[in-house]
């Protein structure tokens, strides 16, 4: 029985609609992107009403029970932590041999298809970001969680410069890793991941701080620090070539900002900064240092802005030039301090405070008073006398 083209047709759009509804609630409308495991659909919650992200395991891994228990524990991990820069995880489910992730839809574009489309950031742009990632990841760490696997491809980057850390594929719960542990198959991302991971050691906070630093090396240089032709040969750079110096590839980057960079890509975990969380404060102190300079340069007259400036971009200050002495009626100005705003200079006609003019009439009141304590001593010496007989 032959049927006819238009119901044909109409027979292969209804099959279509079935294979793209998963659970009976969410239609799959758009493919976002694709991974080494997974692709990822916008769809629409039928039941809710809203947009959301699936994530839906690929089938030529959807029979290997490896596979489907890393995706498992991908929403099980992402699924109990609640904070505004990780992705949250709404469900999780199998339909007709297909396990998927329901996730929260983040507008935008993920960190890595930015920096291949517009190239470097500046640190003004950059650090914002960067805080935000170093947020979201500590705050896996204090749930007892190391992502493993931190990279701008799981970073999204909403159009109003919000920053979400998603896929928890392959993270580690704390109380299960082993320190002394050693695994023959690494997993991550060998452009990211940590000499330790490398040499198949235990993973620690410390090992996503460096990927942080990768990252962050990345976003400012327009470049990775290493690059090799095999995973084996990024995975022997990264346990035993120096860094290169980021200034090296962008001049711009203060030599402060450029020795936080490097302390984050030491190759020993202990030389780093132990959780995000710590590399996060350490990102939000210099940004607001370099955020008050320019208010500090305005505030000051030429040659102490001059020397705030110095001090905002943490190299040493200029040594005082000697000058022609100063009119007799007029104060000499005092030096700048770095990063604090003048001392305020006395009003006009207020006599300034002379350290060597003694206010005679306060010594007199308290010579006085000394007299007339001691005075006292022999009335109190008679009296006990007098009453221990």
């Amino acid at each position: 029985i032959s049927l006819h083209p238009e119901s044909s047709k109409r027979a292969k759009i209804i099959a279509m609609a079935e294979n793209t509804l998963l659970n009976n609630r969410y239609q799959l409308e758009t493919r976002l992107g694709s991974g080494g495991m997974a692709v990822v659909y916008r769809a629409k919650d039928l039941m809710l009403e809203r947009t959301v992200a699936v994530k839906v395991l690929r089938e030529d891994y959807s029979n290997d029970p490896a596979f489907r228990e890393r995706f498992r524990q991908e929403a099980k991990a992402a699924a109990n932590l609640s904070h505004p820069s990780i992705v949250t995880v709404h469900d999780f489910g199998l339909d007709a041999g297909k396990l998927f992730i329901v996730m929260e839809y983040v507008p935008g574009a993920d960190l890595k298809t930015m920096l291949q489309t517009r190239g470097r950031f500046n640190v003004e742009e950059a650090l914002p970001l960067l805080i935000q990632a170093c947020a979201g990841i500590g705050y896996a760490h204090r749930a007892g969680l190391v992502h493993c696997d931190v990279k701008p491809q799981n970073m999204l980057v909403t159009p109003d410069q919000r920053l979400k850390v998603t896929d928890f594929g392959i993270a580690r719960a704390l109380g299960s890793i082993n320190p002394n542990e050693q695994s023959k198959v690494v997993w991550g991302s060998p452009q990211y991941f940590s000499p330790e991971q490398a040499t198949g050691a235990a993973p620690s906070p410390a090992s996503d701080v460096y990927a942080l630093g990768v990252v962050m090396y990345e976003m400012l240089c327009g470049r990775l620090p290493f690059t090799g032709n095999t995973a084996a040969e990024l995975a022997q750079m990264h346990r035993s070539v120096p860094t290169p110096p980021p200034s090296h590839f962008n001049a711009n980057i203060p030599p402060a900002l450029e020795q936080i960079i490097l302390k984050v890509l030491s190759k020993e975990p202990s030389a780093r900064y132990r959780t995000a969380d710590q590399l996060g404060r350490v990102l939000m102190t210099f940004n607001r240092a370099t955020t008050v300079s320019p208010v500090v340069e305005a505030a000051q007259p030429p040659a102490a802005a001059a020397t705030a400036n110095s001090s905002a971009s943490y190299s040493a200050p200029p040594k005082p030039q000697p000058r022609p002495a100063p009119p007799v009626s007029a104060a000499p100005p005092a030096p700048a301090a770095p990063l604090q705003a003048p001392a305020p200079q006395p009003a006009a006609g207020i006599r300034q405070e002379d350290p060597l003019d003694i206010d005679w009439g306060t010594w007199a009141l308290g010579l006085l008073a000394a007299v007339a304590v001691l005075g006292l001593v022999p009335l109190w010496t008679w009296v006990i006398l007098l009453y221990s007989r």
